[in-house]
């Protein structure tokens, strides 16, 4: 995507610079070996830390959260850095949950929020569906969006962040209602139980098949490392990537963690 630099921190934590904005998602930023409780008896443990501290992250204008109630997409150490990172976007119960951490702008699916300062592009948010588990899951897992931004100056689409989700109908929306240049997936294959037949999150398979509809220019994987619970790593990904179609398969970058790709351009 021409005039965006992206910087995987770990896990669902991603940093987009474009127009002079800093956007931070999902902030994970504790040290490994803590435990995370999810609910119903769902635990796990992360295994890596951030591959940039939070004291290194500079300027943030705002943060997207896909949603607040997992510590796999908000820990403590990211909670606490809320008040500095600027607006707040995320569900709308989240935005309710934490609006004592800053300005909270709460989105349902397909709701559009503006972002604007002086000298900067407009930042057009619009939230998009999202399934954290099996049908029926929701009242158990709770509200969960991805994220389309669109500014002024890009020439083939938005970049989509997918969130945590299944492939269902609600994901394949976004290829009849949106262009995308940049698909940002949160992968993974998150089952609970390990072993058992419930998923949480997009298997590779179910990515390969999502790219088939949307056909982005590009698609960057996120959202498989760092936490025990992640049943698909990079390994797993490029083993299903192998047996997809040339045209799939070659849409897909890797980003080196901590290390920013891309070029900004002054705002």
């Amino acid at each position: 995507m021409k005039d965006v630099r992206l910087t995987h921190i770990g896990g669902p934590t991603l940093l987009i610079e474009v127009g002079g904005w800093r956007i931070l998602t999902d902030p994970t930023f504790d040290a490994p070996g803590k435990r995370y409780f999810f609910g119903w008896g769902t635990t796990s443990r992360k295994l890596a830390g951030p591959a940039i501290a939070a004291d290194e992250l500079g300027q943030v204008d705002a943060v997207l959260i896909t949603h607040d109630h997992h510590g796999d997409n908000l820990d403590p150490a990211g909670r606490a850095l809320l008040p500095r990172l600027g607006t707040i976007v995320t569900t709308v119960p989240g935005a309710k949950r934490l609006a004592s951490s800053g300005p909270t702008r709460g989105l349902a699916a397909w709701e559009t929020t503006r972002l604007e300062a002086p000298g900067k592009p407009a930042l057009e948010i619009t939230a998009t569906p999202c399934r954290h588990g099996p049908p029926g899951s929701h009242p158990i897992v709770g509200e969960v969006i991805g994220f389309a931004l669109k500014w002024e100056g890009q020439e083939h689409g938005v970049l989509w962040i997918s969130g945590d989700t299944v492939l269902y109908d609600g994901v394949r929306e976004v290829a009849s209602k949106l262009t995308v240049d940049t698909a940002i997936l949160h992968l993974g294959g998150v089952r609970f139980p390990v072993s058992g037949p419930l998923r949480y999150t997009m298997t590779a398979h179910e990515a390969v098949e999502l790219l088939g509809l949307i056909r982005p220019r590009a698609a960057i994987p996120i959202h498989y490392e760092g936490w025990k619970h992640f049943r698909e790593g990079r390994t797993a990904i490029e083993v299903e990537l192998a047996t997809a179609p040339p045209e799939i398969r070659d849409l897909v970058s890797w980003l080196p963690l901590g290390a920013p790709v891309g070029e900004t351009a002054a705002p």
